[in-house]
């Protein structure tokens, strides 16, 4: 079929009207079979006959503007009628399917388009779907004011596409601070909350809670999970961290601190080892099995997040001015060292995430993203032959947040050259970035919370993420298989 950007209406009406007459519909016979015909291919090739797609064409721009105005306004479930038509197709064109059938009650029948296109500037709609992935490919975008022939505007298919909701739980009432699956498990999810308990649950059909674990008086500030996923440490503003056994729903161990316990990890090397960072400026090695106390290193301020590299030789701090320090760590004696302390952020405010990677596609080396509190993202290249030197690699400054909203990286896509992270926002979505395209950075959103969306985290498999908000909501998105 010829692109509709190059088509031009036929030269007369082939229905005879007087000059002063409103034009109306064609009459004529001959035309309208020619129109209701089923398309012919050409004698020279397969394609469907051109004169027939030009007149489909021509028939359906001279329906009359009303009909444009009430497709604009028509809204379901308060969406508009773009997403409900392109949620439509994209079951018809590949099953890909909207709310699991576990969701909630309260939220059963919610859908949303994967596509990152907007209704705000334009209404939109499908020219072509891929019929591999059922995700869309290019749309056309049509402006409300005008007649001239359309606008044709190609869209890239989003970097990270959802099908829908896999499971959502909304049994907490309180606000969900921090959530994260458990290692090398794709359907163990755990959930802190601000009223101090710790939620387990298994996402895998049925969904459903395995424990509730009730023992902090105060807000969950950060969790972790053992190796092999039998324990959880957790720490607190109460001033405690406590260890729980998975199995039996029960706190093992309680190690009392003298301020607020603010980020906690296990060792990646050596488990018996637990990283914690609190308010009183210092990063504590725990010894799991006795509670003890074996190494301590101080800092000028709280620390407020964490992460370990793989070999578990450095650990990664960011405290509450924005700076962020490389610590050494002995994996078999659990001494502690200061090694840098990196000021090339701008941000004074308290970090809320440190994470590490090993490997990106963009650096072409070890990685680490911070996440401020005021909505400033830090992308840093790793100098592990420099003991954790940090170089920054790109920003992101985001809208600024009261909540202490955390950020993850996504998957590693082989066919994107980009660094592409997630991350919640006081605007109750979840926003995907490329830290490599600072101009055109947001690649894609999921709406569906209803208050800022606060933690983020993928699963092993990386087929699943999980968002939490503000109102205790934990919603886990089923992502859409990549050819």
């Amino acid at each position: 079929m010829a692109d509709d950007s190059t088509v031009s209406a036929p030269a007369a009406d082939p229905a005879p009207a007087s000059a002063t007459a409103k034009p109306s519909r064609p009459t004529d016979p001959d035309f309208l079979s020619c129109v209701l015909q089923p398309p012919t291919p050409s004698s020279s090739s397969s394609r469907p006959d051109a004169d027939y797609a030009a007149l489909r064409r021509f028939l359906l721009r001279r329906k009359p503007p009303s009909a444009l105005h009430h497709r604009m306004e028509w809204r379901c479930n308060g969406k508009g009628y773009v997403a409900h038509r392109n949620f439509l197709l994209r079951r018809l064109d590949g099953g890909a399917a909207s709310s699991s059938a576990h969701s909630t009650p309260g939220n059963s029948g919610r859908w949303f388009a994967a596509p990152a296109t907007s209704e705000v500037d334009s209404w939109s709609s499908i020219r072509d779907l891929r019929s591999n992935s059922g995700v869309l490919s290019r749309t056309v975008s049509v402006s409300s004011k005008q007649s001239e022939p359309e606008r044709h505007v190609r869209f890239a298919e989003p970097a990270y596409s959802f099908v829908g909701m896999h499971c959502i739980f909304d049994n907490c009432k309180a606000s969900v601070t921090i959530l994260k699956f458990g290692r090398a498990s794709s359907d163990v999810l755990a959930y802190g909350s601000s009223d101090g308990s710790l939620t387990v649950c298994q996402v895998s059909d049925p969904p459903s809670v395995l424990q509730k674990l009730i023992g902090h008086s105060k807000d969950i500030t950060d969790f972790d999970f053992s190796s092999n996923n039998q324990y959880i440490a957790s720490c607190s503003m109460d001033k405690t961290v406590r260890v729980w056994e998975i199995s039996k729903g029960t706190c093992i161990r309680v190690v009392y601190g003298v301020s607020s316990q603010l980020c906690i990890s296990f060792h990646p090397v050596n488990n018996n080892l637990l990283l914690v960072g609190n308010a009183n400026r210092e990063i504590n090695a725990i010894n799991f099995s006795t509670g003890r106390v074996v190494s301590k290193v101080t800092f000028d301020n709280a620390v407020t997040a964490l992460d370990i590299d793989h070999t578990g030789q450095l650990i990664f701090a960011g405290d509450a001015q924005g700076y962020i320090y490389s610590i050494s760590v002995n994996s078999h004696t659990g001494s502690l060292s200061r090694s840098h302390k990196n000021k090339s952020c701008k941000s004074k405010s308290s970090i809320t995430t440190i994470q590490y990677r090993t490997f990106s596609l963009v650096a072409r080396c070890s990685v680490l993203l911070s996440c401020a509190q005021d909505g400033n993202l830090y992308f840093f290249s790793i100098a592990t032959n420099a003991q954790g030197y940090l170089t920054l690699i790109c920003s992101l400054k985001l809208a600024s947040t009261v909540q202490n909203i955390r950020a993850s990286f996504c998957p590693l896509l082989s066919l994107e050259k980009g660094e592409f992270i997630v991350t919640g926002s006081g605007d109750s979505n979840v926003y995907f970035y490329d830290l490599a395209r600072p101009k055109n950075s947001c690649v894609n959103k999921l709406q569906g919370h209803g208050s800022p969306v606060i933690g983020v985290a993928w699963n092993h498999g990386e087929n699943l993420l999980a968002s939490s908000d503000s109102d205790g909501t934990v919603i886990v998105w089923k992502r859409a298989k990549s050819n």
